[in-house]
């Protein structure tokens, strides 16, 4: 017969595990899973995409965690304040993602395919980090596949119709 104390020291040392690691990978007010985002339109060549936008710390933190698999005319695009070498990880995403880097002209700068989720708390530790080859000012992370079906390449062009 177990007794409620052995009950609980695993999901206490599950809690403890996870509080941990959350700790030191997210800044506490990113961490809400309530985190909402406005919603724009760009272009990609002359492909349509309904985006969230990531354009505050804290939604960028964010991101796409939790969230399920995006329709193939869905993204979200991260906006920063300058030109940079963001990098971007996988951490608690539910799916694979093609990501593209962008200039302040809409210049494809690099493109990550198919890269793979970290769900559980040992891919965590060893979660793959994305750094590109050149500065860009937004990052637009798709479900993977979204590259090899719409033919994105160096030469597509970023157009943003709203954000």
């Amino acid at each position: 017969m177990t007794t409620r104390a052995q009950a609980l020291i695993p999901i206490t040392i599950a809690a403890v595990i996870i509080g941990v690691i959350g700790m030191l990978t997210l800044p506490s007010d990113s961490k809400l899973e309530s985190v909402e985002f406005p919603r724009g339109t760009i272009l990609i060549g002359d492909i349509a995409l309904e985006v969230q936008i990531a354009d505050s710390e804290p939604r960028r933190v964010r991101g796409l965690m939790f969230q399920d698999q995006l329709p193939y005319d869905q993204g979200m695009i991260f906006v920063f304040d300058e030109p940079g070498l963001y990098s971007l990880w996988m951490l608690n995403m539910q799916f694979p993602l093609d990501m593209i880097w962008f200039d302040h002209n809409g210049n494809i700068v690099h493109i990550e395919k198919n890269v793979p989720p970290c769900k559980t708390a040992l891919e965590i530790t060893a979660c793959q980090s994305v750094v590109p080859d050149n500065e860009a000012l937004y990052v637009l992370e798709v479900t993977s596949g979204f590259i090899d079906q719409n033919n994105i390449t160096k030469d597509s062009k970023l157009t943003i119709i709203s954000i």
